[in-house]
């Protein structure tokens, strides 16, 4: 799944993939240039540019909602291809843009790739439950999940470039999957360098409560085994959440595993269980940790006037490549994003507290986790509002991590679960190179 050669993107479908070139000669919208997608998005739902407009711009929306279907059996189903957008970022043709996306490695931010993909999956998804008649979409379209990103290659180069593209490929009542692919130009073709799959839910106008979707039309075997997929991730993503550690104890080798970690760790001169040594080439988990502070201004809010999801991925990744930087003593470089679940919008105004840790490690592997919760300047209550999880690959071999506590423990548990959930190991070549 990491190296795929470039003619994959001559393909109509791969496993996990969305459907790419077998919409191109169909499809009636040209290809976006990337500052087209947060204006088309804004013309969507009549959003203001100016700050002091968004009381205004958000009362007008309050008149949409006589536009929004009172179930989904009246509304016309949609084909994959209606969804269908391609969106063109010329980092070798408009070298303008480069310095926005520019690493001081002469790389590309994968950080700014991860807001790229949040406006895309939201601007397809508008596609998917346009409304002809009316200017304005009554609905207001918010990602839920990035459910899985993984990177075919890591090398994204500053000097050639980039192209996006996605379609709808599984809806439910009121939320769709969104499936989106990067490539990247080589020579005189768009090579494949990543996969994403994120999940995005409809509200009404006012975005206080679920809107319905339209209905999905499949009209091919490749589009029902794309269907087929997302309702297997949804089934998943159900599975995994009942047997949550927060809610399940682990399982009989999660078990032994803590015990023989914590058994490892015990001085043999005391015969002690309160005294602890670490082993040799290892961390203790609470050493790991950093932490960062974002005030949330106006200049990173959304169409909707919260705080753009995409500006959080970035935020939260760049605190996650510096903790793994840290920890590996090396550059790591990011190998796959998931299950990152956006639980509350942060509002406008709000204290942004990111705390960053390595819960996992493995030979060259370093798994990291974000906690995201903000705190109002009115109140001191800190709430959660976004888990993220990164896997990086270092130049080297890292230290192993121990957790000290059951609360690490656990904590070490989730991270070898998702580390586990990984497509395919990766080897690490010197040429393909993903920073932050």
């Amino acid at each position: 799944i990491f190296y795929r050669v470039c003619a994959l993107s001559k393909g109509l479908l791969s496993p996990g993939r969305g459907l790419n070139q077998g919409f191109q000669d169909s499809r009636k919208q040209g290809t976006f240039h990337i500052h087209e997608v947060r204006d088309k998005l804004r013309e969507i739902v009549g959003a203001s540019t100016n700050w002091r407009d968004h009381v205004k711009a958000m009362e007008e929306r309050k008149l949409l909602h006589g536009f929004l279907a009172e179930s989904q059996k009246g509304m016309p189903p949609r084909r994959m291809k209606d969804s269908y957008i391609e969106v063109l970022l010329p980092l070798g043709s408009e070298p303008e843009l480069r310095e926005k996306y520019l690493t001081v490695q002469n790389t590309v931010r994968f950080g700014r790739i991860l807001e790229d993909l949040d406006s895309l999956g939201v601007l397809i998804c508008y596609m998917h439950t346009k409304i002809h008649s009316v200017e304005m979409s009554p609905l207001s379209i918010v990602t839920a999940l990035v459910d899985k990103i993984d990177l075919c290659k890591k090398s994204l180069s500053p000097e050639q470039d980039i192209k996006f593209s996605g379609h709808v490929s599984w809806v439910g009542k009121t939320s769709m999957e969104v499936k989106m692919q990067m490539f990247q130009l080589h020579g005189d073709e768009f090579c494949p360098v990543l996969d994403a799959t994120f999940v995005m839910v409809a509200r009404d106008s006012e975005n206080k409560g679920p809107a319905f979707v339209n209905p999905l039309i499949l009209e091919s075997p490749e589009e029902e085994e794309l269907f087929r997929q997302g309702e297997l991730n949804k089934g998943r993503r159900i599975a995994l959440s009942s047997t949550s550690l927060l809610k399940m104890a682990p399982s009989a080798e999660e078990r032994t595993t803590i015990h023989e970690m914590f058994l490892s760790t015990l001085d043999p001169k005391t015969i002690s269980f309160q005294s602890r040594i670490l082993p040799p080439n290892a961390v203790w988990m609470e050493n790991s940790k950093l932490k960062s502070l974002e005030i949330c201004h106006p200049q990173e809010r959304n169409i909707f006037n919260r705080i753009f999801g995409g500006f959080l991925m970035r935020k939260a990744y760049e605190l996650a490549w510096a903790t793994a930087c840290s920890f590996g003593g090396s550059r790591p470089f990011v190998v796959a994003v998931d299950d990152i679940m956006f639980q509350k919008p942060v509002e406008i105004g709000s204290l942004l507290f990111l705390s960053s840790q390595v819960c996992f490690t493995q030979n060259n592997y370093i798994q990291v986790r974000v906690h995201s919760e903000v705190a109002s300047l009115q109140k001191k209550e800190h709430t959660t509002t976004n888990v993220f999880h990164f896997t990086f690959m270092s130049e080297k071999e890292v230290p192993l991590v121990f957790p000290r506590t059951y609360g690490e423990s656990m904590l070490y548990l989730d991270g070898q679960r998702h580390f586990n959930s990984m497509s395919v190991p990766v080897t690490l070549r010197k040429d393909y190179l993903v920073e932050p």
